[in-house]
């Protein structure tokens, strides 16, 4: 009889075992356990020992808690396409800064805003973009001067920038139009 536990972590290595390309008997082998019991535990019919997720995980080459995560229950997915971000009206947005969102998820402790920001022809500088969280940006086009806390970078097409959010930052002179760049916030949910 099958338990749930079991077929969970089965389920668990069986996709980490496809997502790595690696048949069922070459995983055996690099782990030291028989194809058998690689197949038993992949079908849920016996609960591994805690020796046996270790060698798998070894094998695998990942930690051996990716057995224990839920994926079956995150089934977020956002899939959105060229030029079909949703426009958003961000409240105390700067003017002429175009934000177009490129994604959501729902479920989970981490919330994440990714965003293409353009700015208008109309775009004045702005150095006192502040909030919570992680904020990951690569610049797409243009070359700007940008401002974080007391120091400021020049910045150009295929540069990234990733810092805390906390800080006062922003673009504190634009040096050639146009400027496009991709802009990622990181936040935990509360």
């Amino acid at each position: 009889m099958r338990s749930l536990s079991a077929a969970r972590i089965g389920a668990q290595v069986r996709a980490l075992r496809m997502a790595a390309e690696v048949s069922g008997g070459e995983l055996a082998k690099t782990s030291g356990i028989s194809a058998s019991m690689l197949s038993r535990i992949e079908r849920g019919l016996v609960s591994p020992s805690v020796e046996t997720l270790e060698r798998l995980a070894n094998g695998l080459g990942v930690p051996a808690s990716r057995f224990f995560s839920d994926q079956a229950r995150r089934t977020d997915f956002c899939h959105v396409r060229a030029g079909q971000g949703v426009l958003v009206d961000r409240i105390g947005a700067v003017a002429d800064y175009r934000y177009e969102l490129l994604g959501h998820l729902l479920s989970g402790n981490l919330f994440v805003e990714p965003y293409l920001v353009t700015l208008l022809p109309g775009a004045d500088p702005y150095v006192t973009f502040q909030h919570p969280g992680l904020k990951f940006l690569y610049f797409l086009s243009g070359e700007v001067s940008y401002r974080y806390g007391g120091r400021t970078v020049e910045v150009r097409a295929g540069d990234s920038l990733l810092f805390d959010a906390t800080a006062l930052h922003g673009i504190e002179a634009i040096r050639t139009q146009p400027v496009s760049y991709l802009s990622v916030v990181f936040t935990l949910r509360e």
